[in-house]
Order: C-alpha cells, then sequence, then structure tokens
C-alpha cells in the first residue's frame, strides 16, 4: 500500500505513545509535504534531545545540565520536597504554579509483577537529600493506583524518621458531581478533606 520509506516513516511514528496508525499516516504525510529544510531542523532537533538532555544529579528531572534549572534555583523553598513519579508529574504540578519548592523524580513505581524492585528507583539519594537535614516536609504526589501506593507508603516509610511526610489528596474534581464519582474517588475525597477555614 505504501512505499517502503514512507511505509517505514510511519511504522516508527506509530511506536510514540498515543499514536495510532491513522495518526501515525497522517504525520508522515504532512512531514513529506514540508521542505526539507524543516524536516532537517526536526530531524536535528530530535538527536540535539536525545543526546543532550539526561537527568538531574540532584532530584532525577530530565536536564541539559548537571543540575536542573529548579535544583539551581535560590529562590525555590529549600525546604521542601515533592516525590513524583517522573518529569511529566513534575511540569503538571510546575504548571499550577502553586508549589515553590524542590522535586524528587523515582523514576517508576514499585511493581513485583512487572520486576520493578525499589533498588532500581531513585529511593537512595531521596533517602540521603532528606537526612541530611534542613527538610521540613516530604510531599508524596503519587497516583492513588496499587503500585503507587506501595511506593508512597514504602518510601514514606524510609523518611519517616527524618522529616514530616504529607501526600498530595485526591478526590472529586473541580466542576464535578458527586453522583457521577466511583466510591474508590469519593472515599478518598472524605479521607483527604480540611478545615474550611
Amino acid at each position: 500500500m505504501y512505499t517502503r520509506p514512507l511505509a517505514n516513516l510511519i511504522e516508527q511514528f506509530q511506536r510514540l505513545p498515543g499514536i495510532g496508525a491513522k495518526t501515525a499516516q497522517r504525520l508522515a504525510l504532512f512531514i513529506l509535504k514540508r521542505p526539507s529544510t524543516e524536516v532537517e531542523a526536526l530531524a536535528q532537533a530530535l538527536l540535539a534531545a536525545k543526546e543532550q538532555v539526561g537527568c538531574c544529579s540532584v532530584c532525577g528531572h530530565l536536564s541539559a545540565e548537571p543540575i536542573c534549572e529548579i535544583c539551581s534555583n535560590p529562590n525555590r523553598d529549600q525546604s521542601i520536597i515533592c516525590v513524583v513519579i517522573d518529569s511529566r508529574d513534575l511540569i503538571a504540578l510546575e504548571k499550577t504554579r502553586e508549589y515553590r519548592g524542590k522535586y524528587h523524580v523515582l523514576g517508576g513505581l514499585i511493581s513485583p509483577m512487572d520486576g520493578i524492585s525499589p533498588d532500581q528507583l531513585n529511593i537512595q539519594s531521596l533517602v540521603r537529600r532528606v537526612s541530611q537535614g534542613g527538610i521540613t516536609e516530604v510531599i508524596m504526589a503519587i497516583s492513588p493506583t496499587v503500585e503507587g501506593e506501595t511506593t508512597t507508603l514504602y518510601v514514606g516509610g524510609l523518611i519517616k524518621p527524618f522529616t514530616r511526610v504529607t501526600r498530595i489528596a485526591f478526590g472529586i474534581p473541580m466542576g464535578g458531581d458527586l453522583e457521577y464519582a466511583d466510591e474508590v474517588t469519593l472515599a478518598k475525597a472524605l479521607e483527604g478533606r480540611r478545615d474550611l477555614i
């Protein structure tokens, strides 16, 4: 149906998360219609990102420098660390513009079923950071899945001797109706309640 180079391009696009066959075909055909300079710029950007972006040596967030912009920012609150699964979660929290502390990226969740143990995650460096003192709170911002709960409890248990450990609240989204929420969501909403005034 497709000439081999086009089929190969479509195949490569399909490897990306969230890209199905039709979207991959649309992207490939779009690329073919663009000027060579734009296609070369895209290819160079892909290669440069792959070669230059690594992980921050302090928190594990994506960075082109040894220490990311958040960790090196002196205006951030040095006494609070928010623990997230990966950089996507960090970016989502940053978009709120509500959190001004530091982060720690675990790089995944504990999942014995998938063969992921605690020593494969960025946990020990968090324990070292917290045990050195100066941290007044660690916020666990991990989704309440089975693996998320396991990871939260495990990490929380390791750092509890050194500082206060909290977790973000879960529950009803803004604009949501109670009648449409499932029992687990409602239970989490009740559990995460706080004083009104």
